[in-house]
């Protein structure tokens, strides 16, 4: 039986409740939220690793509409994160509109009947748009590693963590040392017999602070909303500022990056160890770390540092690219997500027959970072330039869920089409800004730039209030008739 609705979200992590909660306060109540996990929550439920936390403060790290009082810290745990978008999902009452076990399996527009008709297991649902929430950090990079099938102890990714093995008393090599393998290392060296770490490249890291709320603190927050807004505004600030030395303004990165040398000089003894753990490319290059831990626990006996990538396996033996052995009984890969090309895409197909993984061939595009041209009436949530380095991506979402709100409410029945040429527009405008930054000329490798075209793609080059500006200049020019080729504009809204 076909089912009909206004709106369908695909995804029902941050950026699916997002939409959710940016239709309801508009009015718009005939949507339905797709989810392929038995439960919300998105990465927060997925990646339950030892050690698994926020590295954005927590009154920043949630919807300004549902602020929680009761964060044990400045930085969430994982399991508390994804307590609290369950409670969002509650509290906002999504009942039938929420199918779990529901994944996408087609999305294709009718072009006749000007809908979306989505393919599940079990059903075939059209809805008048379409909302990709699917999340940048869902999928897992596994390595091509020579030997990998041969390995015979537990092997999984940090992702995808196997709580039926028993990982203590063993031997454990992690491979990767991004922002998972930094909070995993430090509980795993208390319990393993060894811990073997496998370091591409090293990252720049900072201290973190993790300091917790008393009870009376979070006794205030709830009691007094107003100072729980002040704080969130003050983390917001920060956030803001932070932006100068992760995009390369001078005088901002060589501090930050002097407080991240000393905070190495602090925690490692060893200058041989220090040096391996130096980057050699541009602060702010790649994703800047946050760890109080992770240097104490490589500086102990019980981890070894190997500075180099795995290159083979051999049954238990591990090789790596300098060409030193170490034997594992297990192995975790910490080796990061499909991020530059998403899953999702090669399953939707827009106006022309094209799907959007063909669209996307040499990196994703988009206007306003949400928007695709040839796709009608869809939105793309924490898709294409959308994510951040410095703040929250919360700020992003909903910005973004706003901006969808709107095209949605002036359209009407109508058809939203992108102009390509807005399209084009919009992704010169992110590459002109981001051609002198750290990410592009920094020195390093990051997965914020796509190898096939060079472009910057996952990473918005600019603070969250220029991108909340950006998002209030588009004035409806941004889409097009395609029959008429004129102009469908709309009034101006608030941004």
């Amino acid at each position: 039986m076909t089912r009909t609705h206004d709106v369908a979200i695909i995804g029902a992590g941050f950026a699916g409740l997002g939409m959710a909660i940016a239709l309801r306060r508009a009015g718009i109540d005939d949507f339905v939220m797709l989810e392929r996990a038995a439960s919300v929550g998105g990465t927060w439920r997925d990646n339950t690793y030892p050690g698994v936390a926020c590295d954005v403060p927590a009154h920043l790290y949630g919807f300004a509409s549902h602020p929680n009082p009761d964060w044990s810290g400045l930085y969430a745990q994982g399991s508390e994160i994804r307590a609290y978008l369950e409670t969002v999902a509650l509290n906002e009452g999504l009942g039938e509109r929420l199918h779990l076990r529901t994944a996408m399996l087609q999305a294709n527009w009718d072009a006749e009947a000007e809908l979306w008709r989505i393919t599940t297991q079990s059903s075939e649902i059209t809805a008048r748009a379409l909302v990709l929430a699917c999340g940048r950090l869902t999928e897992p990079s596994i390595p091509e590693l020579d030997g990998l099938d041969s390995f015979a102890g537990p092997i999984f990714h940090s992702s995808r963590w196997d709580h039926s093995a028993d990982l203590a008393g063993l031997r454990v090599a992690v491979v990767g040392t991004g922002a998972s393998a930094i909070q995993l290392v430090p509980e795993l060296a208390r319990t393993a017999a060894h811990v073997t770490l496998f370091q591409r490249s090293p990252a720049w890291i900072v201290p973190r602070g993790a300091v917790p709320y008393s009870d009376d603190q979070r006794a205030r927050f709830a009691s007094r909303p107003a100072e729980l807004a002040r704080l969130r505004a003050e983390l917001y600030a920060e956030g803001e500022a932070r932006f100068a030395s992760r995009s390369g303004d001078a005088e901002a990165a060589a501090a930050a990056q002097a407080t991240a040398t000393a905070h190495l000089a602090a925690q490692v003894p060893d200058p041989a160890l220090r040096e391996a753990l130096t980057p050699g490319y541009d602060f702010g290059c790649k994703r800047v770390l946050l760890s109080d831990e992770f240097y104490p626990a490589v500086a102990s006996d019980a981890v070894t540092l190997e500075a180099s990538a795995l290159t083979s396996i051999r049954g238990n033996i591990l090789v790596s690219a300098s060409g030193e052995s170490y034997e594992a009984d297990a192995l975790v890969l910490a080796t990061g997500f499909a991020t530059t090309s998403q899953p999702y895409a090669e399953l939707v197909t827009g106006e022309e027959g094209e799907t959007l993984d063909e669209h996307w061939s040499m990196g994703m595009t988009s206007f306003g970072s949400t928007v695709v041209a040839g796709f009608p009436n869809m939105f793309v949530l924490d898709g294409p330039n959308a994510a951040l380095g410095h703040s929250s991506s919360v700020l992003m979402i909903e910005e973004q869920a706003a901006y969808a709100v709107r095209g949605l409410v002036r359209s009407r029945s109508g058809v939203l089409r992108v102009d390509p040429d807005a399209e084009r527009a919009y992704s010169e405008e992110i590459s002109e800004a981001a051609a002198s930054t750290p990410w592009m000329v920094g020195g390093c490798r990051n997965w914020y730039v796509d190898e096939r075209s060079g472009r910057l793609t996952l990473l918005w080059p600019g603070t969250v209030d220029a991108f909340r500006a950006r998002l209030a200049r588009a004035d409806g020019s941004e889409f097009v008739d395609v029959n008429t080729r004129a102009d469908v504009r709309t009034e101006k809204g608030p941004s």
